[in-house]
């Protein structure tokens, strides 16, 4: 029953990694072909190639070309969405991918075959993992007062300059207006668009002054964060503030094939940190919002940093003895009073660990072969046991 089990969940675990790997990397490589496409056909006008090119205009060819290249740049950010299992990005992705082929079909050019075709297959795959992308994006209430004086900014500078467009050398449309607030504001400012009167000198330095203003505000409301939490990641560090926050929780040192359980045991309702080397293991524990620290186990700048002085149990579980018991001998060290449960691999090195500080040590070949046997002989079982049968 169980090994049935065990087998049942496997496939849907791998269908699961392949689906949404397949997802991510099907839009990166879509963003990368938008924006290669739209360089190259930036200046191609006149293009002839497909049934719908002679019938495109050479303006529209034009901007598909470079609208294609901005919109690859936007697919790499719902990618890199789509990579941390946000429905945003899932939302995002859906909508681009149809403009990215339109984008291909328009630019009439051999070279957008690919983009159109790796497009529309793109979109069955998405669809197919829309249950796996549920992760909802939380905004606080200062990144949404951000991005909404940054979009307030361009409304004022956009109406205000169009409305004064008669007071302005080279401004007469829409376009013009929003394209002389986005310079001005961003402080590029070329010199082709400018104020001839007094009231228009001063919309344009009211435009400055709000524009800089709003991007320094967005800049690090909304992408400081980001980059933070990317950094975070990368490191396999938490944040200094959450360090801070730990408070009679449980360490996990290492890792190995009990940290999983012992992760899902912990679960949410108990605070834990996983103290580990490795940094591959560090960056996937840190996607899936695991508390990780980076660093060896049995180093002590590690274990103080996530504050063993104030933990209330630590677990050592790898399949290493010999390391466990370093880690053990360190973390008795720096809190002699903390409850220490280690995991022996080999069942001739649990006294070893017991001697190197662990208040408990635990062989899983040994406790493993007594519910077997309690099991069999006593034909039922405990609450334990059957959670244990049952994989749980």
């Amino acid at each position: 029953m169980v090994g049935e089990r065990a087998t049942a969940r496997i496939p849907d675990n791998w269908r699961w990694v392949v689906t949404t790997r397949v997802a991510v990397w099907l839009a990166l490589v879509v963003a990368l072909l938008s924006v290669v496409t739209g360089i190259i056909n930036i200046e191609q006008s006149g293009a002839d190639f497909g049934p719908i090119a002679p019938h495109v205009p050479e303006a529209v060819q034009a901007a598909v070309g470079f609208t294609g290249a901005l919109t690859g740049f936007l697919m790499v950010a719902s990618a890199l969405a789509l990579r941390r299992g946000l429905r945003a990005g899932w939302w995002a992705t859906l909508v681009l991918l149809p403009v990215t082929a339109i984008q291909g079909l328009l630019q009439g050019s051999p070279y957008s075959v690919p983009l159109i075709a790796l497009s529309v297959l793109s979109i069955p795959t998405l669809l197919l993992t829309r249950r796996r992308f549920d992760r909802q994006l939380s905004l606080s209430t200062t990144q949404i007062a951000a991005g909404g004086a940054l979009a307030g900014v361009q409304l004022y500078g956009t109406v205000g300059a169009y409305t004064l467009r008669e007071e302005f050398d080279g401004l007469s449309t829409l376009l013009d207006a929003f394209y002389f607030t986005l310079i001005t504001s961003s402080t590029v400012g070329y010199g082709d668009i400018g104020p001839e009167t007094e009231e228009a000198v001063l919309f344009t330095m009211s435009v400055v002054v709000l524009g800089v203003a709003s991007f320094g505000i967005a800049v690090g409301a909304l992408v400081g964060p980001a980059i933070q939490a990317r950094l975070t990641k990368t490191l396999g560090k938490m944040t200094e503030s959450e360090l801070a926050e730990l408070d009679d929780h449980v360490l996990v040192l290492g890792y190995g094939e009990l940290t999983e359980p012992i992760i899902d045991e912990l679960g949410a309702e108990t605070p834990f940190a996983v103290v580990v080397r490795d940094g591959e293991t560090a960056d996937e524990l840190g996607e899936r919002d695991v508390p990780v620290v980076r660093g060896n186990p049995s180093d002590e700048a590690p274990l103080q940093r996530a504050g063993i002085d104030r933990a209330r149990a630590a677990l050592v579980a790898t399949n290493h003895d010999a390391e466990d018991a370093l880690a053990i001998l360190t973390a008795r060290e720096l809190a002699p009073e903390i409850r220490i449960v280690a995991a022996a691999t080999d069942r001739e090195n649990t006294g070893k660990l017991e001697r190197a500080g662990a208040d408990a040590v635990i062989s899983p070949a040994v406790l493993g072969g007594h519910l077997l046997v309690r099991s069999a002989m006593n034909g039922g079982s405990s609450n334990l046991l059957d959670r244990i049968l049952a994989g749980e």
